[in-house]
This record gives structure tokens, sequence and C-alpha cells, in this order.
């Protein structure tokens, strides 16, 4: 059967096609991550007019660090471009913005599944499970073309387990094949834990909290990162070379250097430097 892939670049974010959705659709409570609270369909204050943020070049010194790790996985454009047809929230009806923020999360998360199941495609280990994942991967993709009522009706957590499962199976048979002890952390608190050259390949890191942890040096060659909390997680020179579900703000949300060695599917984030 003829191996059936989401197009990578619309499972990636593109503001130019999209109407500043993650800037309203979302809530967020000051923090650490942001420097005000803001509750869902209003706009972030310094949202523009023309959809781009006035911050933008001063996220991170201006307390908006969680704005510069966040990836809607293309599903801003989906939704603005496709779902609703190119019509802004702006200036729409009340029921029609209300709409559309209530669909954004669900595509968003759609998108993520889409990108998860493509990966899992490309592993050669899990050939076994590559009919269902195929199988899967078309029924999500025919799920983010619903309308704005069927997307709002759906139970995206359910049809999320679904996908988990075959995901799962996945990740069991391509770890197989690394060496190490395929320790399995999932959803461990390893919060600000030292993992220093700490031997993780093949790893179950699912869901796992490593924020602030120390993982210079470390070997997490094959380890199954889906859902791991990596913010401020030091990764200088750790190998993470076939990490498997390894999504681009992950990487952006932790630190590293020019030593750190990734998987092609994600880029080097430029605010690492060669010291880390």
């Amino acid at each position: 059967m003829r191996e059936h892939t989401a197009d990578p670049a619309e499972l990636r974010g593109d503001c130019e096609r999209c109407f500043g959705l993650c800037c309203v659709a979302l809530p967020f409570a000051r923090s650490a991550d942001f420097a005000v609270d803001k509750e869902a369909g209003r706009p972030c204050s310094h949202l523009r007019d023309d959809h781009r943020c006035a911050i933008h070049a001063r996220l991170s010194r201006s307390g908006f660090t969680g704005c510069t790790v966040y990836d809607c996985f293309g599903a801003g454009q989906r939704v603005s471009q496709v779902t609703f047809g190119g019509r802004d929230w702006r200036g729409a009806p009340p029921d029609h913005a209300r709409r559309m923020f209530d669909v954004f999360p669900v595509v968003r998360q759609l998108h993520e599944l889409l990108r998860y199941l493509t990966e899992a495609l490309t592993l050669p280990a899990a050939r076994p499970v590559h009919a269902d994942l195929r199988r899967a991967l078309a029924e999500t993709e025919r799920l983010t073309g619903g309308t704005p009522e069927e997307l709002a009706a759906l139970d995206v957590a359910a049809h999320r387990q679904r996908v988990n499962v075959l995901l799962l199976r996945a990740s069991e048979l391509a770890r197989a094949g690394t060496g190490g002890r395929k320790k399995n952390r999932r959803g461990a608190d390893l919060m600000g834990a030292r993992l220093k050259g700490a031997d993780l390949s093949g790893a179950d890191l699912r869901g796992a909290y490593l924020i602030a942890a120390d993982l210079t040096g470390a070997d997490l060659r094959g380890a199954d990162l889906i859902g791991a909390d990596l913010r401020g997680a030091d990764l200088t020179d750790a190998d993470l070379t076939g990490a498997l579900f390894l999504t681009q703000p992950q990487v952006t949300a932790a630190r590293g250097s020019a030593g750190t060695r990734l998987p092609d599917s994600v880029g080097r984030p430029a605010h690492w430097t060669a010291g880390g």
C-alpha cells in the first residue's frame, strides 16, 4: 500500500495565513511564561489590527516566553483559510468569532496527531502497524475537513486515545531496536533532575516532567519524548538522534548548544549558542 503522509508544510504554523488565533482564542495566566492574565476569546493587548504581534521581537524580555515556544502545528491557517474560508473574526458577528475560537483548539489537536502519525509512518521498525497508522492518518485528515459545527461537536479526546494506542505500539517497535535499558519513565517527575551523561537511549519519557533537568551530554537516542515537558532543560551536548515524536516547541523551550544532536525533523533554535 502506498505510504500516505500529511504535507509537512501544512503541519507548521504559518502566521502570514492566520488571523492571530492563538493570540485570541487561547487563555493564559500570569506566570513565568506570561506577564498577564488573559481569558479565552479576548485578544491579547499586543495583537495589532493586522494580526501581528507588536512585541514579537522582544517577547521573552517582555515576559511572554510562553509565546516563543508555542506552535499550532498549522491549525491556525487551516481554521482561518479553510474551515472559515478566509473570513476574519474581526468585524464578524459574535457567533462567527466564537465558533472560530472554539474550533481552533480542536483542529490544533488534530494537526498535532497528524504530525505524530506522519512521523510514525517513517519508522521502518513500525511497519507491522503501518496499515493501521495510514488508516488513522486518513481518518484524522478527514476530521480536519469538518464543518465548524462538526469540529465543535467532535470528541477529540476519544479520537486521541484511539490514535495513541497505535503511536504507543509504533514507539515500542521502534525502541526495541535501540540500545540501553529501555527505561520506563512515562509521566515521571524529573523536574530539576541531575541526569548529566545519563543513558536514556530508547527510554519511554512520554509526558515526563523534565523542567530545568540537567541532561548535559545525556544519551537520548531513540527515546520517546511525546508530550515531555522540556522547559528550561539543559540539552547541552546531548544526543537526541532518532528521538521519537520530538516537536519544535519542545526543543525551543529547552537550552542547548552547538554540540546538541537533534533529529532532522526539528531545527536548532536561534537562541541556542555554542556555549549552551
